[in-house]
């Protein structure tokens, strides 16, 4: 067999692979965005003097979301050759390649920043998270509590059966987090008005969704009930 025709043999996917690199790469925005992301992350860790087996993690993290992108892209595109005009099941199939990229992406984000507060300040966290008498700050209760409302009120929204993650869905993002932060103003301050107004700022956030008719006053109350909720778990009973 001639060298050559070897040669292209081995080469050819190897070609085709770099290609497909190339074009995500040209045509998505996100790839090229992920790409910057990774020179940035991979100078910070230079910087800050990241160990070798730390760097491997995060250049394995970040490659998941690399390939969750270029699956994405894959998949969308499949998707508009097979079905050219609207169907809820194609739209359905891109929105869980586009989950998939963004939970790849959280935990990228999560593994990074945990490399980046090293393992001594991670140690001392857990010890003030662990010992008796030692609770969070008011900042560090409202950060948790934002990030458990924000997951709790994409969950209900994944299993309501109208709206999007974005606009309607069960459980109201919005009446979730005006009233987490109504009744977070209770812990900050003895003030009895700035606790009322607060509520009623938050009610008023509540109604503007229900007359622009994205929420339902069932999933507006659900989401009051979730914020509400959770500032009190948060603030009530994690000590100080």
């Amino acid at each position: 067999m001639n060298p050559r025709k070897i040669a292209n043999k081995f080469l050819d996917p190897f070609k085709v692979a770099v290609s497909g690199i190339v074009f995500t790469f040209k045509t998505q925005r996100h790839m090229r965005f992920h790409l910057y992301v990774v020179l940035v992350v991979m100078l910070l860790g230079i910087m800050v003097d990241l160990q070798l087996r730390e760097v491997l993690v995060l250049l394995f993290t970040i490659s998941l979301v690399v390939v969750a992108e270029m699956f994405n892209s894959a998949i969308e595109a499949t998707i508009d050759l097979v079905s050219p005009v609207y169907h809820p099941l194609a739209k359905f199939a891109k929105d869980i390649a586009a989950g998939a990229v963004l939970i790849t992406t959280i935990v990228a984000l999560v593994v990074g920043a945990l490399l980046l507060f090293g393992e001594e300040r991670w140690e001392a966290v857990k010890i003030n998270l662990t010992s008796e008498g030692i609770g969070l700050s008011f900042m560090a209760k409202l950060f948790v509590g934002c990030l458990i409302v924000f997951v709790v009120v994409i969950v209900g929204k994944g299993l309501g059966k109208r709206g999007t993650v974005l606009k309607g869905g069960l459980v109201s993002g919005h009446a979730a987090y005006a009233f987490f932060f109504a009744f977070a103003v209770p812990f900050l301050t003895d003030n009895a008005l700035a606790s009322t107004l607060a509520i009623m700022i938050a009610a008023l956030v509540a109604q503007s969704r229900y007359e622009a008719k994205i929420h339902s006053i069932f999933e507006l109350v659900l989401g009051a009930g979730v914020g509400s909720v959770l500032a009190l778990l948060c603030f009530g009973l994690v000590p100080r």
